[in-house]
């Protein structure tokens, strides 16, 4: 017997629309093709229309590319790290992707034709010694990169398993010397709103902005992060340089950041500012503790679309659950 297990994003039979007018919709996108010189046999042609067929990878990597010194690339690979499943075909990372500052669909790649992610600056601020400003090189630099293979799972119950470069936040952190008053760390990116579309809608609380206590930026998961795949970040990605927190849900993996501050303070993110009830601001994965609107008992991988169920701390409780005393 099949059984049909229904995903956060099916719709109900309900709101299905309704076959006839589904119909008249079809045969009237047949007459505007038809208007236009384009029959049926036209939409084979991928490119002439948006959404027709799938980008190659080649196609995507030039969407995303970012002009930087990729003499850094590949790092070596850190061994303490394994996925335990199958890893994510570049292409399918590279396709679906959550940004929100250019678009709510996950065709990002789409969008960020017009972002600029080089030159690129970091600022350090707030409760440390020796606060400063970080260009790209001088964040590379910092410290040796490396590679490590870390499964990321979304909110949305998608997951994906995929070799980030980059070297633990600590590493920055140490170097500006936080002071004992200092208990959280706040992340912002950039505010482009001419670059990336999103960030021209108002009601949104722009920039976006995550944050994370001081124990968990200092614990060596925390990555940040300037390279996927033995290659630098493509702009769908978080280009130039993001923070990856493999424990949490993605969207505390902020993207494209600008700032860092140390803070006394519990810091206001973007998705806890917009809906508090479904989005906190720890986040931990954790199968037990469902989202408002569907379980997170399972998760199910891009491409492959294989089930597995979800572990506490997405199966990094070794590294992280004394954190949270467990």
């Amino acid at each position: 017997m099949n059984y049909f297990i229904r995903r956060p994003w099916d719709l109900p039979q309900s709101v299905h629309t309704e076959e006839s007018v589904y119909r008249d919709r079809k045969q009237a996108r047949r007459d505007f093709l038809k208007s236009i010189g384009l029959g049926a046999g036209g939409l084979a042609i991928g490119g002439l229309l948006p959404g027709c067929g799938k980008p190659t990878l080649e196609e995507l990597e030039d969407a995303g590319a970012v002009t930087v010194d990729t003499a850094a690339y590949p790092a070596p690979p850190n061994g303490a790290f394994e996925y335990g499943r199958e890893e994510t075909a570049r292409e399918e990372a590279a396709r679906f992707t959550n940004f929100y500052e250019f678009t709510s669909s996950k065709a990002v790649y789409q969008h960020v034709d017009k972002f600029e992610p080089t030159p690129w600056k970091v600022e350090v601020t707030g409760l440390c010694a020796k606060p400063g400003t970080f260009d790209l090189d001088d964040l590379i630099k910092l410290a040796p990169l490396e590679e490590r293979a870390y499964r990321h799972r979304c909110v949305e119950t998608w997951s994906m398993c995929v070799p980030w470069t980059g070297y633990p936040l600590h590493k920055l952190l140490m170097a500006v010397e936080p002071q004992a008053a200092a208990k959280y760390v706040l992340f912002k990116t950039c505010n482009r709103p001419e670059q990336a579309p999103q960030m021209a809608i108002p009601r949104y609380p722009w920039p976006y902005t995550e944050g994370l206590t001081l124990p968990e930026a200092m614990n060596e998961l925390t990555l940040l992060t300037t390279g996927i795949y033995g290659q630098p970040l493509l702009k769908q990605h978080g280009a130039p340089i993001r923070i990856v927190i493999p424990w949490k849900y993605g969207f505390k993996s902020i993207k494209s950041i600008v700032e860092i501050e140390l803070t006394d303070q519990l810091p206001a993110t973007f998705w806890n500012t917009l809906n508090p009830h479904e989005y906190g601001f720890e986040a931990n994965v954790d199968p037990q503790v469902p989202h408002p609107r569907w379980s997170q008992e399972w998760e199910w991988m891009l491409g492959s679309r294989d089930r597995f169920r979800t572990q506490i701390y997405n199966g990094y409780g070794d590294w992280v659950g004394d954190l949270y005393g467990s």
